[in-house]
């Protein structure tokens, strides 16, 4: 039977049958819309949350000095384990999985003047390659604290992008002179904004960076409040964090199994962890969606079914004529799968247009901005045709078995 004439069927049953088809194409649609979506809407909420989370950094670990708990060579538990700059040189010798390692202070209640507004906010000494371990990636024009910085103790300032707006307004602020806690330090940079889930200490936005060898200078401090480190490939975190442990372990002479003398915060198992969650949720939202275009092949299946019955007359001729089972099977399996492909076709289209708009709107700051905007992607597309293609096929299967079992004899006697 050739396949042209097959659509001239199909498309005669349509004329013929307007409403009712066009009411099974309508759910087949709207259960192609529905699919596409949810799961735009949640592959738009998973790159958010993702890209929300490298606000922090990226394959970063955050190292904080703890108290042993366990009596170790002759000495007691309770020791208390704090971190030097010679650890950070330490680490970075000895492990070649680390790409990047900077130990951190903290200076809590500085008072930030500029002309005549005054704020009271954190600064945090800090090495160069914290740019691109904790993403405070520069504006244009500005740039972040260099070697030469360091190497100087230059009184120099990287600008959390918030901080920068309620000091400075709108004025360029690179090259400008500010006060921190009375100490004038020169402007070389301000923040990128970025979105930032995690955080210690408070948002980067809001805080500023300066050279640690200057803040060591001005403020005689001895110990760091944390070292943050980054591996180069993220299956080495646990095999590095043992490294962690035996080098500091020897240095400080505590047991390297003893966990409570060190603190540890693992960035990369959580953020592991949150695709796992996001794709859960991903599959959820698809999951939703299938049944509700399973719904929409019921009415394919019904309607296919009745054609079965209208049609036993039309089935009996072809038979008579010569059509074998499998051309009678072959019929039926088309006509519902061309009404799942234009179903599908219409959801789809309307679904990329929902979209489209969507994208178009600024969600602002508000708590929209957390929940992303929907993203139609390749792997949701090819989703969408294997499940369609699956519902279309399904819908039709049982109707076409039905009607080649039909006998050629009856049908003709059939009214």
């Amino acid at each position: 039977m050739k396949q042209w004439y097959l659509f001239r069927l199909f498309f005669r049953e349509m004329g013929s049958q307007k409403k009712r088809i066009w009411l099974t194409v309508s759910g087949i649609a709207w259960g192609t819309l529905s699919i596409i979506l949810l799961l735009s809407f949640g592959e738009g909420l998973k790159r958010q949350l993702l890209t929300a989370n490298k606000g922090l950094g990226v394959n970063i670990v955050i190292l904080y000095g703890g108290q042993t708990s366990k009596t170790y060579q002759g000495l007691p538990r309770g020791r208390r384990i704090g971190f030097t700059d010679e650890d950070v040189e330490l680490l970075k010798g000895k492990i070649p999985e680390i790409t990047g390692i900077s130990g951190e202070y903290d200076l809590w209640g500085q008072s930030f003047t500029y002309g005549e507004t005054t704020l009271t906010e954190r600064a945090t000494g800090v090495l160069p390659p914290f740019e691109y371990m904790r993403t405070h990636y520069p504006q244009a024009g500005g740039r972040f604290i260099n070697k030469t910085d360091i190497e100087q103790r230059r009184r120099v300032v990287f600008l959390g992008n918030e901080l920068k707006d309620r000091l400075m307004g709108e004025i360029d602020p690179i090259g400008e002179t500010i006060h921190i806690s009375g100490t004038p330090f020169t402007v070389i940079g301000v923040m990128q904004e970025k979105m930032q889930m995690s955080m210690y200490g408070g948002p980067d936005a809001s805080k500023a960076s300066i050279p640690s060898t200057t803040l060591k200078a001005l403020e005689g401090r001895t110990y760091l409040s944390r070292i943050v480190y980054q591996v180069n490939r993220t299956e080495l975190a646990p095999l590095v964090e043992k490294r962690v442990y035996e080098i500091l372990g020897r240095k400080y002479r505590f047991d390297p199994e003893d966990s409570k003398a060190l603190g540890i915060w693992d960035t990369i198992e959580q953020s592991s962890m949150m695709g796992n969650m996001l794709t859960g949720i991903q599959l959820f939202l698809g999951l939703i969606g299938a049944l509700t275009l399973l719904i929409a092949s019921v009415g394919v299946a019904n309607i296919m079914y009745v054609s079965v019955k209208e049609r036993t007359r039309e089935i009996g001729v072809k038979r008579a004529l010569g059509a074998k089972r499998f051309h009678v099977k072959q019929q039926f399996i088309l006509e519902a799968a061309l009404i799942a492909v234009i179903g599908g076709l219409i959801g789809g289209v309307f679904a990329f247009i929902i979209v489209t708009i969507l994208q178009n709107i600024p969600f602002g700051d508000g708590p929209l901005q957390l929940l992303g905007k929907p993203t139609f992607s390749v792997p949701i597309f090819l989703s969408t045709a294997v499940i369609l293609g699956v519902v279309g096929l399904a819908a039709g299967f049982f109707p076409a078995q039905r009607a080649a079992k039909v006998d050629p004899i009856e049908s003709l006697r059939y009214e």
